[in-house]
């Protein structure tokens, strides 16, 4: 969980993403050997980082005496200044006792560059912010894990060869990269969320980095809606986190959350990134209407009070904004609860063939939901297990296991 942040500091000092990730991992390989002899640091974050502060130096200063005889000594340590050999030493040492600041939004920008493609900038921002696998990445993008490879090695040669700067963007240039910003903020949160592997429903620590990441670009472009309304959209999101997790570890799903467990804090602040984003005028863009759909379950103190027929009709102008396969499977289950399954499942059938939704394990599920609430158990049985053999979250495939197990009570 301290990779992202040993990788942005060491950044800072190297310029080189790649190079930062490599020797944040010797550091985690120093503690791996020094740890079970010597004992667990007290401060074990700050242990992971010296060490890793250090090896940068020293891959700094080596660099430094091999060309010495070339005119460009330093320049590598700030793109935008050329620095004297006394300057740069001086600058490094002081970068060892820096604090960490902002180099987390540093390192979303840098990843974030326009010289790379959408997809790089996503896969390198979760690789790096979230220390998330390729499997994982390429799950979230529905996408080959080859592929999800491919692009993150692409694309850190990209910036090396650019010799792209470690920084924040200058205002005139922020817009220009803050939509594919906000897009790997959400990735990342949605991660945390709802984890696509392992033993954990959710992973809260990253839903946390996302929405500290996000609240921080809120000021830096105060007057952009839609960075008001992907705040807004995860506070109100992270504000059922206590109730989606029962007390062995299982999923809790939202009709059967306890809203007594909801964070009233988070669904007071993402109401109110809600209505900045509004007050700004103009038309919600698809973080805004996500987070007014959030917005009527937050509201709602039961879930028969949920606001179902607002809920289709913002989905219907989700889908009309940005059009997708998942909006639409969300878009079938409010259609579903609103109007009754029968609506729902016409359009989830009308996916069947999409393709990329295949080996997507929430279409089964959502489908078998359906069909489970129309009788046909049979058939919702066979949904469930598919799915469940598509996931590869534990947590999740037992909750489906069970729920095919149900359907033949």
């Amino acid at each position: 969980m301290e990779s992202a942040r040993i990788i942005a500091t060491v950044a800072r000092m190297v310029r080189d993403v790649g190079l930062a990730e490599e020797l944040a991992q010797d550091a985690l390989v120093a503690a791996l050997e020094q740890w079970p002899d010597a004992g667990v640091p007290d401060n074990p974050a700050a242990w992971l980082t010296q060490v890793a502060k250090h090896r940068a130096l020293d891959r700094l200063r080596h660099g430094q005496l091999a060309d010495r005889k070339a005119p460009e000594i330093g320049r590598e340590l700030d793109a935008r200044h050329e620095m004297a050999q006394a300057d740069f030493i001086e600058a490094v040492d002081a970068a060892l006792d820096d604090d960490i600041g902002d180099d987390l939004l540093r390192l979303v920008f840098t990843a974030c560059h326009p010289v790379l493609s959408t997809e790089a900038r996503a896969a390198l921002t979760l690789r790096l912010m979230g220390g998330l696998t390729t499997d994982e990445i390429g799950r979230a993008f529905l996408v080959p894990e080859a592929t999800v490879a491919q692009r993150i090695v692409r694309a850190k040669r990209t910036l090396r060869e650019a010799r792209v700067p470690f920084e924040v963007p200058r205002r005139h240039e922020l817009q220009a990269r803050l939509a594919s910003v906000l897009e790997v903020l959400y990735l990342i949160f949605n991660e945390g969320y709802s984890a696509t592997a392992g033993d954990d429903w959710m992973r809260p620590a990253l839903c946390d980095e996302a929405m500290r990441l996000g609240r921080i670009v809120a000021e830096l472009v105060p007057n952009a809606p839609e960075v008001h309304g992907l705040v807004a959209l995860m506070e109100i999101q992270a504000s059922r986190t206590a109730a989606r997790v029962g007390a062995s570890g299982e999923p809790v799903l939202l009709l059967d959350q306890n809203r007594a467990r909801w964070d009233p804090l988070l669904i007071r602040r993402g109401l109110a990134g809600l209505a900045r984003a509004e007050a700004l005028g103009g038309a919600l863009g698809p973080y805004a209407l996500q987070a007014a759909i959030a917005a009527c379950h937050g509201r709602a103190r039961t879930a028969e009070e949920t606001d179902w027929p607002r809920i289709a009709a913002l989905y219907d102008a989700l889908a009309a904004l940005s059009p997708s396969p998942i909006v639409e499977l969300n878009r079938a289950v409010a259609l579903s609860m609103a109007f009754g399954p029968a609506a729902g499942l016409e359009v989830v059938d009308a996916l069947g063939d999409e393709p990329a939704l295949q080996g997507y394990h929430l279409l089964p599920t959502v489908r078998g939901d359906l069909l489970f609430k129309l009788g046909r158990r049979d058939e919702a049985q066979k949904e469930f297990r598919r799915a469940a053999g598509l996931t590869r979250n534990t947590r999740e495939q037992a909750l489906l296991l069970a729920r095919a197990k149900a359907c033949a009570a």
